[in-house]
């Protein structure tokens, strides 16, 4: 690949993939060529042993070129991934957003003259990069990363340890992104972060996420979707909620941080909040917004769970009504406090994670019959399937033009998708 541009390949979060469109912008600002860049992912333990999987694959596909790894997991564990004969570069999530950093790299003997480990203290940053993009997504859908980092310390988690405290971008650099967005086309925003609803805690006077969202809305007119992604439900706000409950455009789709439904549990992940607040959470916002749809991170197996204590987060897909579960069998990660308190049997985990699965099936196939004979205005992410504003699949028969808005009577589904 002597005189191409690098390879990117990312692991992990929507946050992580938008990352990835920024290096790929600032390594061709620096002229990088013959390099291998991996964005990695700390999640879990199986995530970190993921990345280092395919680090010896694209060694093995690409001998010649120079291979740098990046991301939460070379935040974290750099020296796990310097000791990897196959990596010639390891640098930390602040170094990969900065263009001096990949100015340093230019040339093909770049590595002799640059630090083999660049991770620095990620939590002495005090501001979001710079670096901002436009048009991340499909060309219908665009992505802007509003904040990052995050404050709080579940015991389970050691993404704060990889991204750092939280940091927000200011309203008026989102409403500026967003309109150059608009103007060229786009038909949805989704606005991304780490911890999203602590936006604005660092900011002056301490705006929250709905003042964010409706200063969008009332300063971009043109922008017919806007859209959030994981919430922390427990800190939605007084204008996200008004939002919720007056603002068409933005989209009835809500990804809540809920991780379990055992109010035990969940003092021992150190959440801040018990599951009744969940239940209510949903409650109230369906009774603003009776067509709106959850989904929601679930751990099964976190450390001294009981069968009773599974059975509430469990219960918790209906109560709640959720629709898209993204189920995380427990895998401890060093360091953190949930890696010191007694584990569950690992057949136990794996049993729990699959019935949450099950569970959330079922729900999704409700949902579907559902939406059978009802109208809506789907935006095509290619010619054949867009999605609701649910953010439902649909499946088209005839060709779409891909970055429209359709309207559409839903005529039928299929295990995942709704057709038209």
């Amino acid at each position: 690949m002597s005189g191409s541009p690098p390879l990117f390949t990312t692991l992990g979060c929507r946050l992580n993939a938008y990352e990835t469109e920024a290096m790929k912008e600032l390594s061709a600002a620096a002229g990088i060529e013959n390099a291998v860049v991996v964005n990695t992912c700390a999640v879990t333990a199986e995530a970190v042993r993921k990345a280092r999987q395919e680090i010896r694959k694209l060694r093995r596909a690409h001998p010649d070129a120079k291979l740098i790894v990046t991301g939460c997991a070379a935040q974290t564990e750099p020296q796990t991934f310097a000791e990897m004969g196959e990596v010639d570069l390891v640098i930390g999530n602040t170094e990969k957003m900065q263009a001096s950093i990949w100015a340093s790299m230019r040339g093909p003997d770049f590595i002799g003259e640059t630090e083999r480990v660049q991770v620095d203290d990620i939590m002495s940053v005090t501001e979001t990069a710079g670096h901002l993009i436009d048009g991340f997504g499909t060309r219908s859908r665009a992505y802007v990363q509003v904040q990052n980092g995050c404050d709080h310390r579940c015991t389970f988690c050691i993404i704060p340890y990889g991204r750092g405290n939280s940091r927000s971008v200011p309203a008026g650099v989102v409403v500026d992104q967003i309109k150059r967005l608009v103007n060229k086309g786009y038909n949805e925003v989704v606005l991304t972060g780490v911890d999203l609803t602590s936006w604005g805690a660092d900011l002056p006077a301490t705006p929250r996420l709905g003042d964010l969202v409706m200063r969008i809305l009332k300063l971009v007119p043109d922008l017919p979707r806007l859209r959030i992604s994981s919430i922390d439900s427990i800190e939605a706000d007084e204008n996200l909620m008004q939002a919720i409950a007056t603002e068409p455009r933005l989209m009835p789709h809500l990804h809540l941080s809920l991780q379990a439904g055992d109010d035990m549990i969940l003092k021992r992940m150190k959440r801040r909040h018990l599951r009744d607040d969940a239940i209510a959470f949903c409650e109230e916002t369906r009774r603003l917004r009776p067509d709106m749809t959850f989904g929601a991170d679930i751990i099964a197996g976190f450390p001294t769970e009981t069968e009773e204590m599974f059975e509430n987060s469990l219960k918790l897909v209906t109560e709640c009504d959720l629709t898209w579960l993204h189920v995380f069998p427990y895998s401890a990660r060093e360091c953190t406090p949930a890696a010191r308190m007694p584990a569950v049997d690992g057949r136990a985990i794996k049993s729990r994670a699959a019935r949450l699965r099950a569970a959330g099936e079922a729900q999704v196939a409700r949902h579907l019959s559902d939406q059978v004979g009802k109208t809506h205005h789907i935006l095509m992410e290619n010619p054949h399937m867009g999605r609701t504003e649910q953010f439902t699949e649909v499946n088209f028969a005839a060709d779409q033009t891909e970055g429209s808005l359709v309207t559409t009577r839903i005529t039928g589904y299929d295990v995942h998708r709704l057709t038209a």
